[in-house]
């Protein structure tokens, strides 16, 4: 399934749900809040996009821990998961997605090769985070994890987990 027709599917479930939903991005750029922007009507479900490439945009707009990046990495369950507890706070939406991750071609070392993505997703009562390794350039990792994010999203909305599937 492509962006657009998991975004649509998305835009369905959040409107019957009456719900709305943010992004946190780093290693996808804001490309998660680009799909589902393209759907007209989205801002009825679509809350708020926070693209924060540098450590220091991830303190400052989502409140992230410093000390986490000198512990874990930027690249880490524990700073996707801060990222998307932080943009729910900040828009107050019910359901967020964070995504952090080394696209390449360069960036990547042997505990975290390049294709390693970790992505979180949130709801008011639950968060669940996966580590992801996709293959491919740097395209091909970006449009894998805004799927991976969607698809997610997709499945915590349906009261599922989405770190499973």
């Amino acid at each position: 399934m492509n962006l657009t027709d998991l975004a649509v599917r998305l835009g369905d479930v959040l409107q019957r749900l009456g719900a709305q939903v943010t992004t946190a991005e780093s290693c996808t750029g804001g490309g998660i809040a680009e799909a589902i922007t393209r759907i007209a009507g989205s801002s009825a479900w679509f809350e708020a996009g926070y693209v924060t490439y540098s450590n220091a945009q991830k303190i400052l707009q989502l409140g992230v821990p410093a000390k986490l990046f000198e512990q874990v990495g930027a690249v880490s369950a524990e700073v996707v998961q801060a990222m998307a507890h932080g943009a729910q706070q900040r828009s107050g939406a019910r359901f967020a997605v964070a995504v952090s991750g080394i696209a390449g071609p360069g960036g990547g070392t042997v505990d975290k090769p390049v294709g390693t993505v970790w992505i979180a997703w949130a709801d008011t009562e639950q968060l669940h985070v996966r580590r992801y390794l996709f293959a491919g350039d740097r395209q091909a990792v970006r449009e894998q994890t805004v799927a991976a994010a969607l698809e997610g999203l997709l499945r915590l909305a349906a009261g599922e987990n989405p770190a499973r599937g």
